[in-house]
């Protein structure tokens, strides 16, 4: 276990790393809508995916919290569109692996994936059933010792790189969530093809594709957490997922509410700074306020998560709160940047467009609403 010293110095190392080999190029990476595959590898390089993997697949053997201070900072930073890229990788695909991987599917890709030799998706959306992933239509048929696979999935962060997909198909169309099956796919197996890079709002530079699997090949022993298991499985890794999106969007508030405090101070208008009037100074002070009650919520549930006792409405309360924070400081903020809030130049107007996804992904406000209410109500 890492003391807090050891992680504000991992967090030191990941903010030069941001500054000296991201924030230079990153608008670039966002006007060419893809993020080079050298930088994954160079993050490799650095150790800053899948850092909580153990230390015999190549990761630090760290709890979760150094995993997501490289979440945090890159939010934080306003790079939110390879903050997503990473969690996907180092906090979803790794850890779906590891806790439910054979030893053989954990020695083929954790170490690859600690190395950003190998990019990890996971493939669960499909054009027609988004959060109703009961309703999905890819297909795994057994044929004697092989299943094929037939479908499509859309919304695929990492689609145009990724390796490995961990794929969610239906084994069993009649069996209802019991007829679901997660397995890991190699996308250099024939059958396999990657759509076009989408067109987002916001988050360009993090690639998002359409997946298409046409009589895909694939063994038994790519099955991941059993056969009939993928929708339980699923549930439960869902805290994880969603709890790792609580913490960049608090990180993310954090720094744009830095941004424009810095910003305020320095822009003058009626001949004083725009800090010194009394709107500008509530506004900024109760962002901060709110910022602070999701920040002590979160890094509660970090201590749960790390105890193995974050449940499933601790994690979307974290994850609803959050978010619907991200995006009103981002639109606050923007305000109080005036016109020049609206420019491109300026960081605040991308992370306007960016906080925007924080609220669908992950699984949308509503649904961690329902979630929270049933927990409440019952059903």
């Amino acid at each position: 276990m890492l003391d807090q010293s050891e992680i504000e110095l991992f967090r030191e190392n990941v903010q030069r790393f941001i500054e000296q080999e991201i924030l230079p190029h990153y608008d670039q990476w966002e006007k060419d809508e893809i993020i080079p595959r050298s930088v994954w590898e160079a993050l490799g390089e650095q150790g800053l995916l899948c850092v909580d993997m153990p230390e015999e697949y190549g990761g630090f053997g760290a709890n979760f919290r150094l995993s997501a201070v490289v979440v945090e900072e890159f939010s934080r930073a306003g790079c939110s569109g390879l903050a997503s890229n990473i969690s996907v990788h180092s906090d979803i695909v790794a850890p779906y692996i590891l806790h439910l991987g054979t030893e053989e599917q954990k020695q083929t890709w954790i170490p690859k994936m600690v190395a950003g030799q190998a990019i990890g998706s996971i493939g669960m959306t499909e054009p027609g059933a988004g959060s109703d992933l009961q309703s999905m239509k890819t297909r795994a048929e057994k044929h004697g010792d092989e299943y094929v696979i037939n479908g499509q999935k859309t919304f695929i962060t990492n689609g145009q790189h990724c390796n490995v997909v961990v794929l969610a198909t239906k084994t069993d169309a009649s069996a209802g969530s019991r007829g679901m099956t997660l397995f890991t796919v190699d996308t250099s197996l024939p059958g396999f093809s990657r759509g076009r890079n989408l067109e987002k709002m916001g988050q360009h530079c993090a690639d998002t594709s359409e997946m298409f699997f046409e009589d895909v090949k694939v063994g038994a022993d790519q099955i991941l957490g059993g056969e009939g298991r993928g929708f339980a499985n699923l549930m439960n890794e869902l805290p994880r997922e969603r709890l790792i999106l609580a913490l960049g969007s608090v990180a993310a508030c954090e720094g744009m509410v830095a941004r424009t405090a810095e910003y305020v101070q320095e822009r003058k208008a009626f001949g004083q700074s725009i800090a010194q009037f009394q709107n500008t100074r509530f506004k900024l002070a109760q962002l901060q306020a709110e910022i602070a009650i999701n920040r002590a919520y979160v890094d509660q549930c970090v201590e749960a998560y790390d105890k193995k006792e974050l449940t499933a409405v601790e994690a979307s309360i974290a994850k609803y709160t959050t978010t619907e924070l991200q995006c009103k400081v981002a639109d606050t903020c923007l305000q109080l940047f005036g016109g020049y809030g609206y420019m491109k130049e300026y960081q605040i107007s991308r992370d306007f467009v960016d906080a925007r996804i924080q609220r669908i992904y992950g699984g949308t406000s509503e649904i961690m609403l329902e979630i929270i209410a049933r927990d409440l109500l019952g059903r």
